[in-house]
């Protein structure tokens, strides 16, 4: 975790960035849709910002997603924070009593209690009330529209979300909008209407985890690849990375591709089913999964028939997976850094809420390539005591 660059704080009306999109197909970069999307759709998903970013709408209607974050805001934006994970802090404090919900898919997996505890430190720190909620049935998109539209009509000042389904979370986000409320998104985005967006680069972490565990397996053998949920976006572009990332080793192989839905016992399960096939466990060398739950559970299944020397990589850097890179079993994972993305979001909704300042750019990933995300045996420890977002 080294050569970090300090942000500062924006003090000033940001003016929007030059919007230059390119549309392009990109099969594997898509959203929680359960049916069939026009064409239309489907580009609206694949739009990719120039080096200087996306234009930030005064109207948030008029914001359209994007899947890739520009390298000027990976790189180089100031931000209205400092340092990452448990670390960050902030000089922008709320002019009112704002009342701001931190909305997720489910109040269970790690990454989603670090969004609640970064939101809550984020109240406590600008002076604003930070509510977290999440949907009783985990991952349901219909509860999750009631909690939004409960909170639209109770008066609450603005939203951060990670939703279940781009598209199912839009009318309630078309609502917020015609409010005049802001929607910060997480994760997965609505089409359009978001105040911001940011998260890490989610392509990004699956290609460099990927390509870790390539170099590491002297790039040959084959390789599984552990999915999240069919469809959900973020958990598509970083299948997409995953997939860019072992097609320049020409000598691995997928061998198999299947979703786990993000959880340890189903991708324990999975991972056991597929190494009953000697196609798939014959020369297998790399595991790359879609967070570090479904890696975690893949280790177990590899322990249980003693399969060695196979190469596992997840993402988010959680206190599991850390632990995991001290033993030995996980090669290596990506701090996505839940607690920090949801502390940055609140703080660009207070600065909105105090004086209308918008963010300089739509989509600006947290932590980012300047925070050196890739954890391995050689900084781990470095990142559990200094930059870890657990506890």
């Amino acid at each position: 975790m080294k050569n970090r660059r300090r942000a500062h704080v924006i003090g000033r009306r940001v003016l929007p960035a030059l919007m230059i999109l390119s549309l392009a197909l990109c099969s594997a970069c898509g959203t929680a849709t359960g049916g069939n999307d026009s064409e239309s759709e489907k580009n609206t998903m694949d739009m990719t910002v120039s080096a200087k970013g996306q234009e930030v709408n005064e109207d948030f209607s008029k914001n359209v997603n994007v899947n890739r974050a520009s390298e000027y805001a990976k790189k180089e934006l100031a931000l209205p924070v400092k340092e990452i994970g448990r670390q960050i802090s902030t000089d922008v404090k709320a002019k009112d009593d704002y009342r701001i919900v931190v909305m997720t898919r489910n109040s269970t997996n790690p990454y989603m209690i670090g969004m609640w505890s970064g939101g809550q430190q984020a109240g406590k720190d600008l002076g604003c009330t930070v509510e977290t909620l999440s949907p009783s049935t985990q991952d349901s998109i219909e509860e999750q529209i009631t909690i939004m539209e409960s909170m639209i009509e109770g008066g609450v000042d603005g939203f951060v979300i990670h939703p279940s389904d781009s598209k199912g979370i839009q009318p309630v986000v078309d609502m917020a909008n015609e409010k005049g409320i802001p929607v910060a998104a997480i994760g997965t985005c609505p089409d359009t209407g978001a105040f911001m967006r940011t998260g890490v680069d989610y392509y990004e972490t699956g290609y460099l985890v990927t390509k870790e565990l390539c170099e590491a397996a002297g790039g040959k053998g084959k390789v599984v690849v552990l999915e999240g949920p069919a469809g959900v976006q973020n958990m598509e572009e970083r299948k997409a990375g995953i997939l860019d990332a072992v097609k320049e080793y020409p000598e691995m192989e997928v061998v198999a591709s299947q979703t786990a839905n993000c959880k340890r016992t189903e991708g324990m399960q999975v991972m056991e089913n597929l190494l009953q096939n000697k196609d798939v466990a014959d020369g297998l060398k790399v595991v790359a999964s879609c967070n570090d739950e479904m890696s975690l559970g893949a280790i177990q299944a590899l322990k249980a028939q003693n399969i060695k020397d196979v190469f596992v990589g997840g993402a988010d850097g959680s206190k599991d997976a850390a632990q995991a890179i001290l033993a030995g079993d996980l090669y290596c994972t990506y701090n996505t850094d839940p607690y920090g993305s949801t502390y940055l979001a609140v703080t660009y909704l207070v600065q909105y809420l105090n004086d209308k300042t918008l963010p300089e750019e739509y989509f600006i990933p947290f932590p980012s390539e300047r925070h050196d995300p890739l954890i391995t045996a050689e900084n781990v420890q470095d990142y559990i005591d200094n930059y870890r977002w657990f506890e």
